[in-house]
Parts: C-alpha cells; structure tokens; sequence
C-alpha cells in the first residue's frame, strides 16, 4: 500500500489504537533491591503492628500520670532496642529514649525539657524533678498506630517510590511481585546513518543520534533496551534485522527512518507483509510518517502460547523521532509495564512568546516550563517594562505596575503573582535536535491561521520531571509566616 493511501489520523486517535492493542505483561518476583520504578501485581499486607509495643515519641522519663509532678527515683531506663525488666511502679519513673518501648507500668512520657536532674539519694539511687504533670498517653504511640496487622500498606497497580520502597522495608516485604518490564529494541535506517563514533564523515553521511536517543528514552522509562545496530536501505537487510529482533523475543521493535514515501522507505511494505499495520499517517507536526504496526509471532521455545511483538515506526529526522516517542510509544511502555494512567499528565501554562500556527496540522511545540513572574526577554516581560519606562517619563498617567513588582507587598501577594510559563526552546525544524534540549513539556498548539499570542493559556503535555525547571531570577516567594 502507497504511504499517500494510508488515512490521516489524529494523534488522540493514534494513541487510542496504539493502547488498544498493547497488552500488560504478566508479573515476575523481585526482590526490595530491584523494586523502585516498577509496578505492584499484588497488594501488600503488614504482617504485625506498627510500632509493635507502646514507643516512646521523645526522650524523657517514663511516668504514672496520676502522680503528677514532683521528686521521683529512677528505677531503669528504656533504650531503642533494649528494655530493663523493671516495671515503672507509682511513685517511680524510669529514663526512656525515644522510639523505645514504654516499660509496664508507665502511661505517659515526660520529655527531658520539663524535667529536673537531682543528687543521687542513698546506695546511689538516682532521682529526678518532674516538673510538670504528665496526662495519661502523653507523648507514646501506641500499638498499631502508624500500621495495624493486617493493613494494606500498598495496593496493586501502585507505582514504586522511594517512599513506598521504605514503606516495603518497614512491613519486611523483600520479594515482591511486580509487573514485567517490556524489553525494547531500537534499529536506525539508511545507508547514510553511521556509528556517532565516525570521524571525519563521508560524504552525505550523518551521525545516528536517534538510536541512542531511543534507546536512552525508553531505558529511562524502565524498559530493558536491545541496540539492533543500523539496517541498510535494503529490503533484504532490513527484512534480516527484523528477524533478529524476533529473534530476540522483544515486546516493542523502535525503528526510526524508511516510513516516509521515498522509493527506499521500506518500513511500511515490510510491515504489511509480515504485520499488520493499524495507521501509517498522523495529523501532526512534527512526524507525520509515523507508523504502528503488531505482528502475531509463535511462542519462543520453551513458552506457552503466541506472542505479540509491537512495533513503532518513527520519521527519520531527530525531533519527530522525539515527540513521537513520547506521544505514542511511551504510553504503551507504561502500559505493559502495569501503569493504570498510562498516557502523559497535562498541565497549563501561558506562553511567554507568541506562536505562529500551522493552518494544515496541530504543533507540538518543545518548550520548558518554569515557575515565577514573566521570564525576562518574554513578551508580557517586555511589555511590563515599557509601562515601567512610560510610567517613569509621565507618572500621572501609568497604570499600576504589576503586583510582584509592587514595593512594598508581602510574600503573599508575590506568590499570588506567580504562574507556570512556557518558554519555547527556538526553531522548531523537525531536523533541530536542540529544540529537544532542556524541554519538559510539548505544547498543544491547535491548527489555524494566524498567531498565538504571547501570555495565552494553553495546554502542554509533560515529558520530563519539573523539579528540574529552571530558578527564576530571585527564586519563587515561600508561603507567608513559613
């Protein structure tokens, strides 16, 4: 089938097909070591209490509360880890660290700051002031109170932090099944892509950025990576490494170049002979020619039944191969690796230029996001400035400046005057890999004429962590009072 006769579909379309086809995979046991990042094929339960005895929550003393303050001795002590067997009778108290268990007896712990040292008594008898009463419970935790036998601690489907991987410790769970990560194979096309290592290069060769891009990417989403190397613009060639992909037992095959309409873009015949190919053009800018296909394989030796194999086929310039990834091919790695939501988390931002529109496809443009006032040299920046300027040459008649440049206002009103703005990453040619540098979100820009004025709010699709964006100058205010 002709490239040109494939329908043009959009990318909410392309995603729903791509997730429609993807499977989870089944579920594997790890131990706690190799459990952050993955996902949680079963709930996990807490097989005892939470702190299992009545814990001390500062160091102090350990009292009966109906004895109030005054002049005690000191019969034991209660360390983390160690208890003496003496009960704390009334009339007595015993020292006690924090974390340590509350000797019988005791019903409430006195911190060391409202309490006095004394002279030892007779035989070396140590005493101590209680200089303030104590009311039953104070200061312990009791039995269960953080996790109760028997609490589900972390449900199935639930992504694994670092919090949860100390969560995972506390109820001693150190073999855990999760769900499996997809194992992913990257292959480069083109008799003109050569290893980046190649110096000087030929003539009209290039260097083949996207395959360690790719791999890089899907690496960083949890997949295991396979380096398929570069097929030559062969359909022999590229029918061998396909082959060996399978070979291989991968679950998704990445391919970047050779799905365009050129007489030596052979992804596309290639799939419809050995696959099925589900749509071969979107409407978007950058990466038209991208292509989704799955191919029904028989069991690897030693499996059980069929298995399926997904395979991308991403436009050759760097950029498109980029957004691509994130837009589709991340999705349905998140999928099979258990993700309930897999697709990528929209947020909202204003832009801080304006944004030419492409009247024929919807812009994904690279952008990085970052929290604060206008940034400086933006649109809505340099319009506060020149009403600064015009302000200071006829002050009678300036209109108020904006409240985070107001002197004078507290940190609330400067924190009120914040807002996450979007700054393009330049030139937006498919072929720019810089344009790829430092972005965190690709901004939704609609097809239509004309241009997107800067501070418009629009909507920007994440594809990397924001704690990480830029500082603005100044830093971010902090809450009143904090």
């Amino acid at each position: 089938m002709a490239a040109a006769a494939y329908k043009m579909i959009s990318i909410p379309e392309a995603q729903d097909i791509v997730l429609s086809h993807t499977r989870p995979l089944g579920a594997v046991t790890v131990g706690l070591a190799g459990v952050l990042g993955r996902v949680l094929a079963e709930e996990v339960r807490a097989p005892d209490s939470l702190p299992p005895f009545p814990a001390s929550i500062k160091d102090g003393y350990a009292v009966v509360a109906a004895d109030g303050a005054g002049e005690f001795p000191v019969v034991g002590e209660s360390r983390a880890g160690h208890l003496d067997q003496l009960p704390v009778a009334p009339g007595s108290v015993a020292y006690i660290t924090t974390g340590a268990p509350v000797p019988p007896g005791a019903d409430a712990v006195v911190q060391v700051e409202d309490t006095e040292k004394l002279p030892d008594g007779e035989g070396g008898q140590r005493r101590v002031r209680i200089c303030k009463a104590a009311k039953a419970g104070q200061d312990i935790r009791p039995v269960g109170s953080d996790i109760m036998e028997g609490d589900t601690v972390l449900q199935a489907g639930e992504r694994v932090g670092v919090a949860e991987v100390g969560i995972l410790a506390t109820v001693g769970a150190v073999s855990l099944r999760v769900h499996t990560t997809p194992r992913v194979a990257v292959l480069s096309t083109g008799d003109e892509v050569v290893d980046p290592a190649t110096s000087p290069l030929g003539p009209g060769q290039i260097r083949d950025a996207n395959r360690a891009m790719l791999l890089a990417a899907a690496a960083k989403a949890g997949a295991e990576v396979v380096d398929m190397g570069v097929a030559r613009d062969t359909a022999g060639h590229l029918e061998g490494c396909l082959a060996a992909a399978i070979d291989k037992g991968v679950d998704v095959l990445i391919t970047s170049g050779g799905v365009s309409m050129g007489d030596r873009d052979l992804i596309k015949p290639l799939l419809e002979r050995q696959g099925t190919i589900h749509f071969g053009r979107v409407r978007m800018k950058p990466g038209k020619p991208l292509t989704f296909a799955t191919l029904e394989l028989p069991p690897q030796q030693g499996g059980g039944g069929g298995r399926q194999m997904l395979v991308f086929g991403l436009p050759g310039n760097p950029v498109s191969s980029f957004v691509c990834f994130h837009l589709v091919v991340l999705p349905a790695l998140r999928k099979m690796g258990g993700w309930a939501e897999p697709g990528l988390r929209r947020v909202a931002a204003r832009l801080a230029v304006d944004i030419r529109l492409d009247p024929e496809r919807p812009e994904y443009h690279r952008c990085t996001l970052q929290w604060g006032p206008p940034p400086p040299g933006s649109a809505p920046a340099l319009k506060a400035a020149v009403a600064e300027a015009a302000a200071a040459q006829d002050p009678l008649h300036a209109p108020p400046p904006p409240s985070h440049a107001m002197p004078g206002h507290g940190a609330g009103e400067l924190l009120a005057s914040q807002e996450l703005w979007a700054v393009s990453t330049g030139n937006q040619i498919s072929s720019r890999l810089l344009s790829a540098r430092s972005a965190n979100a690709l901004l939704e820009i609609p097809c239509a004429a004309g241009v997107l004025k800067a501070g418009s709010l629009v909507s920007a699709l994440l594809i990397d962590d924001l704690g990480g964006m830029p500082v603005p100058a100044g830093g971010v205010p902090v809450t009143p009072g904090f």
